[in-house]
């Protein structure tokens, strides 16, 4: 398949393995009880696929296939789980798969409930609609109007037998008997829209939340308003009821607090304040434990236990992401197993790439903690704005701070403790700017040294400054005044902390001597640096231009080695493989295209929805982490030419790739498809060796030296390997099946063990029956094909072998012409130079076994076939032993020409290929 334009729709390279730190959305949770594994399941929608979680551990569970588009609500019941996105409802089963389809609705679908047998749905232009679960039929349709009733809420309140409950926006409720198609009764409502309908532990009474910020507790079957609350946090978003003795109800609301209410009493027993940074989408109390499960937008899930004396809930356990898009991650360590991340919403956290418990939050940066843990994350006016780019290092950060951070528009540079998992003990703050504070001047670039020991922090003044990380003191800077007359793009120190290398926005790369902050070098661009990055093992420097385009710099010889041009916008992230091979980079262009810095070429190139702000690559070489625009997720995309044969031919110029969606994000049929292109193209066709790749040349059969090398030592080595004492005879055989003696072992026919008058004198004619080698070889002497029996032979243990060449013999059931045929299949052999050092096992192992033992043959005890020695010789020896039959002295006559012929060709070649080696290792060249 041609590489062309168009020829490809993935990457050859890269496959999309998973997503991380996505847990949930503004899309309502749903809690499912499993009744064979008797535990609580957690469901979450994360884009256009929904995750499982156990409530006991809140371990993911199963992630389900992806859909064409965003989930937009869920809903479960005890053996499907069902997800609406557009106008369309999907079933699965198992947490996973696709079992039903519902497509009728014209609208996007907002509200879903199981209904037994059935299942309710409701769109945007208020259409409900009840569908038979099995059959994917409708079974009823009802129309509301949007100005009336609008639909708002959906319920089934318990024991009421085919009836549902609507909520309206208007503020009325509405119950239907939907097996009978009535209106049976109008709840004229509050003077406020409903949001929220949830049943109540006792019978007839249901909680209606309000947009206005009421929960009213009302009982159905009166027509009675019981109770009446009233929240200050604005729309009510979520109720729950506590269902393990104590009278207790929750509500969420938009700005994150959780309001606690005692339906004894009548009042508020407590608040659970910054539950959520964004509103609560979700909260639940696991059905009778003191568990309440909330989910919010900002991608936090959060399980609080209520085991205090106050009746106030503390946090469990929980799951937590960015809250905002991150905007740079890096592989941590040199296992490759954890990704740190900072987001727009000021967190520097850690994802591990095995199991969620690994994962880490950093917190918050902020200039002073204490103050800000007493006001609270909304009214933290000491804050620090989000980190722009960080660098860490794992040498020491079990002795002090490992991770350096610059913080967007601030002029402080921040450490981190990866090991407290918190913000660290210095601030790096320059002197020269203590008296004047007002100049807008921030740092912009950070690297750490490879010892653990020195932080370089560039600034947008142009100054670059040396801090130590232990003590947090100013050790220097580099340049008498300024380090570069525009803002610093980038700073990297080298393995040995020999060479500091700036780019300025005055379009020089300086080279600097680390310790005593000379300049060594400076090399000119043709346009200004965008970012740059070091890869330590090679000395590559990779510099990123404004223009668009890639160089890459020999830190050695401070030489520009490679140009690399094909990015339409704005690069933003570059990352080198471990071995220093490839030079991946992302760009605004939504491309990620790998380069190959031995040819200086484009292997591989993909594009994706959304630009990818960040990439990093692991240090096993296994994954590429990928971070994009306005998305919360980081992905993961696996080396594919770790595990298969993939052919990297250059891209050609007008190359343009095909959109690939995101891990997680593609339809399972795309896949699939995909996949088996990639298979046709991607992968290099797998070279078929021949047998014999020259006629001058001898080819070895490359089994095992255990199949061949030990012929001849098969008597010593059965003789040590003798048990001490013969096997024990047991006293009775219960059972026992006779067989017909011979080589090849039959079982006795019925009528032979009954017959009577049957010799019990064993016929030796019996042990005289043909072995399959021994018919090979007698069919050979006609059509002079040998291929078969060698192939035999090469099948077969050293035992066998022994067995097969001493069956040969006429004292042995066989005959001349056999042995006559023996020998010349090893002329066919040696003539067509396959197979030769079994051909010189084989010979020798007959020659042994078919002579008298004398002390002049014992020297064959000797040979071993990994010599060199001549077999010509060894033939000679014997030949007064053969020579009793002409017909196998003319063999073995013919046998000693072709193996002197072989063995003096393979000398000859052995002394050319020494002469050669010799003159190269003495010659001056």
């Amino acid at each position: 398949m041609s590489r062309g334009s168009g020829s490809r729709s993935r990457s050859s390279i890269f496959s999309g393995y998973r997503a991380l730190a996505l847990y949930c959305n503004h899309v309502p949770h749903v809690v499912r009880f499993h009744q064979r594994h008797r535990e609580f399941y957690l469901v979450t929608a994360v884009g256009a696929s929904f995750h499982t979680y156990n409530v006991k551990r809140l371990g993911i569970v199963a992630v389900s296939n992806a859909l064409p588009e965003d989930i937009t609500c869920l809903a479960a019941d005890r053996m499907l789980v069902f997800a609406a996105h557009g106008n369309s409802v999907k079933a699965f089963a198992r947490n996973k798969e696709i079992v039903h389809t519902y497509k009728g609705h014209n609208a996007e679908v907002h509200l879903l409930l199981p209904f037994g047998d059935h299942m309710i749905s409701v769109d945007r232009d208020n259409i409900l609609i009840i569908w038979d679960v099995q059959s994917e039929e409708e079974y009823l349709q009802l129309n509301f109007d949007k100005i009336v009733f609008a639909v708002s809420a959906l319920l089934h309140p318990s024991t009421y037998i085919n009836k549902i409950l609507l909520g309206s926006q208007q503020g009325s409720l509405q119950l239907w008997n939907i097996k009978s198609n009535k209106l049976l009764f109008t709840f004229q409502g509050w003077g406020s829209g409903v949001s929220v309908l949830q049943q109540a532990p006792a019978v007839d009474v249901v909680a209606v939340g309000l947009t206005s910020g009421q929960i009213i507790i009302h009982n159905l079957k009166y027509d009675e308003m019981l109770m009446k609350f009233q929240q200050d946090w604005g729309p009510i978003t979520a109720i729950s009821f506590r269902t393990d003795g104590y009278p207790v109800m929750a509500a969420g609301s938009p700005v994150g607090h959780v309001g606690l209410w005692d339906l004894e009493e009548k009042k508020l027993i407590g608040q659970m304040r910054e539950t959520h940074t964004t509103a609560v989408s979700g909260l639940t109390f696991v059905h009778g434990e003191q568990l309440l499960i909330t989910t919010g937008e900002d991608n936090a899930i959060r399980v609080w236990i209520f085991d205090a004396p106050g009746g106030g809930g503390r946090l469990l356990r929980c799951r937590t992401g960015h809250s905002a898009p991150p905007t740079k991650i890096k592989y941590h360590g040199s296992d490759g197993q954890n990704i740190l991340s900072s987001g727009r919403d000021g967190t520097l956290q850690s994802f591990s790439t095995i199991h969620e418990r690994f994962n880490k939050s950093l917190g918050l940066g902020s200039i002073n903690k204490k103050k800000s843990k007493k006001k609270g994350l909304k009214y933290d006016t000491m804050k620090l704005p989000p980190i722009t780019t960080f660098a860490s290092e794992t040498a020491r950060q079990s002795y002090w701070d490992g991770i350096v951070a610059c913080h967007q528009g601030y002029l402080i540079s921040t450490t981190w403790n990866y090991q407290k998992t918190s913000m660290g003990a210095h601030k790096l703050e320059p002197k020269r700017f203590h008296k004047d504070r007002t100049l807008d001047i921030y740092a912009t670039a950070v690297d750490i040294t490879s010892c653990g020991n020195f932080a370089v922090v560039g600034l947008s003044s142009g100054h670059v400054d040396v801090y130590n990380l232990q003590s947090g003191i100013h050790r220097g800077q580099y340049g008498e005044e300024k380090t570069h007359e525009g803002q610093i793009r980038g700073v990297a120190v080298d393995g040995l902390n020999q060479l500091t290398i700036t780019a300025g926005g005055d379009k020089l790369i300086k080279f600097w001597k680390f310790k005593s902050k000379e300049l060594v070098y400076t090399t000119t661009l043709d346009a200004s640096p965008a970012s740059i990055l070091l890869h330590r093992e090679s000395g590559m420097l990779a510099v990123a231009v404004d223009d668009f385009r890639i160089a890459v710099l020999d830190s050695e010889t401070r030489k520009i080695v490679r140009r690399f041009s094909g990015h339409q916008n704005q690069i933003n992230d570059m990352a080198f493989s471990p071995d220093g091979r490839w030079l991946i980079t992302a760009s605004m262009d939504c491309t990620i295209r790998t380069w190959d810095l031995p040819s200086g070429c484009l292997i591989d190139c993909f594009l994706l929805d959304s630009a990818a702000v960040s990439i990093t690559m692991s240090s096993t070489g296994d994954f590429l982490a990928s971070a994009h625009v306005d998305d919360l997720g980081i992905y993961l995309w696996s080396n594919n030419t770790l595990y298969n044969i993939i052919s990297l031919r250059p891209l050609p110029a007008d190359y343009q790739p095909s959109v690939i969606m995101l891990p997680g994000m593609c339809q399972q049929q795309e896949l699939e498809t995909s996949d088996k292109e990639e298979e046709v193209e991607g992968q290099m066709i797998e070279y078929d060796s021949s047998e014999q790749l020259g006629e001058q040349l001898v080819t070895l059969s490359l089994l095992p030296e255990s199949r061949w090398k030990n012929l001849l030592n098969l008597d010593v080595i059965k003789k040590r390997n003798k048990p001490k004492e013969p096997p024990k005879v047991p006293k009775s055989v219960p059972f026992f099946i006779p067989t017909v003696p011979g080589l090849v072992p039959h079982f006795a026919a019925a009528e032979q063990q009954t017959a009577e008058g049957q010799s019990k004198v064993v016929n030796l004619g019996i042990l005289a029956q043909k072995t399959e080698l021994y018919m090979q070889l007698e069919g050979a002497l006609n059509t002079s094909n040998y291929d078969h029996a060698v192939k035999l032979l090469k099948r077969m243990g050293p035992s066998n072998i022994d067995i097969e060449l001493r069956g040969l013999a006429p004292e042995g059931g066989g005959s001349l012409d056999v042995m006559q045929s023996f020998l010349q299949m090893i002329s066919y052999m040696l003539g067509t130079k396959r197979d030769f050092e079994l051909a010189q096992a084989y010979l020798a192992l007959y020659l042994k076994v078919h002579h008298s033992f004398s002390t002049s043959l014992q020297s064959l005890t000797l040979l071993t076939i990994s010599s060199s020695s001549n077999l010509s010789s060894v033939v000679q020896l014997h030949l007064k032993v053969i020579a009793v039959e002409p017909v196998l002295l003319e063999e073995m006559c013919k046998v000693s020409v072709l193996l002197e012929e072989t063995w003096m060709h393979m000398q000859a070649l052995f002394n050319q290929s020494m002469c050669l080696l010799g003159y190269m290792k003495s010659a001056l060249l």
